[in-house]
């Protein structure tokens, strides 16, 4: 059997990272490469249980670098790329745009060229819910794949960029694709500038934890091992050039993810911090993955077993994101928030 070769764009942040060591532990007649430039978010200390196994590999390059991509495309003869990497924190894009638009969308152009030109197999483009804007809080109103593109943040513009450019050299250049939509992820290894990792690791430093506006903005939870499957599903089975919505009907207010976890915690909610909402804070996000139903998924963890999973593992895992908020980034923390 011949090996197949899959490159993860982003292998080093959180749901890249997630996504590598599912494909190395699921498929040993894969070779699954990991490529990510290192950012403040990428860590490999997550990957200390493969990386010595025969069929994880890893690359240190930038995407937006077209000479070290065309590079790296011409000498490996990949089946499939999987492109995660982005810059993905809404704060972060309101502050400094540019850098994600370099990454975003200059990054996956250069991407979308090499696989064009290498004549991959399959392009997945893991992109996110927020290309949609926002929905009011009426609960029977959906995100879904015919949803048009209402971007509201630099952040959701870049990623909604980049999702019609992977269209366009579907259309234009018959590059095999599928996209990926999803809604909010949480899990094992997220980088503590997001809600819920965020909100674990302040309540166990006895920090108040900040919460923009009234709390009352609306996310649908999906936890990372079931992005991971759906991701999986989509790769080998998404019908070419279609787009798929990966959510799994998990909505909470954000101020109910807080009060969860502080009761989880067994803490006190005088912890909540109620701050000046961010610009532009779309109200509700909300993901109809009938079509992904239809090809076969289905997730495994509901909000209240996966934040109870989530949270007992950073519990268990206190020293790896106590050095990941040390030093450079634990300033950053006392000032920024989360998506």
């Amino acid at each position: 059997m011949n090996r197949k070769k899959i490159l993860v764009t982003g292998g080093a942040g959180f749901i890249g990272g997630n996504f590598v060591q599912y494909m190395v532990n699921k498929y040993y007649n894969y070779d699954i490469y990991n490529l990510d430039l290192l950012t403040y978010a990428g860590d490999l200390t997550k990957h200390h249980i493969i990386q010595n196994k025969s069929n994880y590999h890893f690359i240190k390059a930038d995407i937006a670098d077209s000479e070290a991509i065309n590079i790296l495309f011409s000498q490996e003869k990949f089946d499939f790329v999987v492109h995660f990497a982005a810059e993905s924190h809404v704060d972060r894009s309101i502050t400094d745009p540019e850098v994600f638009v370099r990454t975003n969308v200059l990054g996956t152009q250069v991407l979308l060229d090499a696989a064009k030109q290498a004549g991959i197999s399959k392009f997945i483009h893991v992109s996110t819910d927020e290309v949609y804007g926002e929905l009011e809080f009426d609960p029977t109103t959906y995100f879904s794949e015919d949803t048009p593109l209402q971007p509201s943040s630099p952040y959701s513009a870049s990623k909604a960029a980049s999702d019609l450019l992977v269209h366009a050299y579907n259309k234009t250049y018959g590059l095999p694709i599928n996209i990926t939509r999803c809604s909010n992820n949480y899990g094992p290894y997220h980088f503590p500038e997001k809600l819920i990792p965020l909100t674990i690791s302040r309540i166990l430093n006895g920090q108040k934890v900040p919460v923009y506006g009234d709390g009352k903005n609306i996310r649908d939870w999906l936890h990372v091992n079931d992005h991971c499957t759906a991701i999986d599903l989509v790769m080998h089975e998404g019908v070419n050039g279609e787009v798929y919505n990966v959510g799994g009907h998990n909505e909470r207010t954000n101020l109910e993810v807080v009060k969860t976890i502080i009761k989880t915690l067994g803490k006190s909610e005088e912890l909540i911090d109620f701050v000046e909402d961010r610009l532009g804070h779309d109200k509700r996000y909300a993901i109809d993955p009938t079509k992904l139903v239809n090809l076969g998924w289905k997730p495994t963890y509901t909000f209240d077993t996966g934040i109870a999973q989530t949270i007992q593992w950073y519990l268990d895992n206190q020293e790896w994101w106590g050095q990941i908020i040390s030093g450079e980034y634990q300033n950053y923390f006392h000032k920024q928030y989360f998506r």
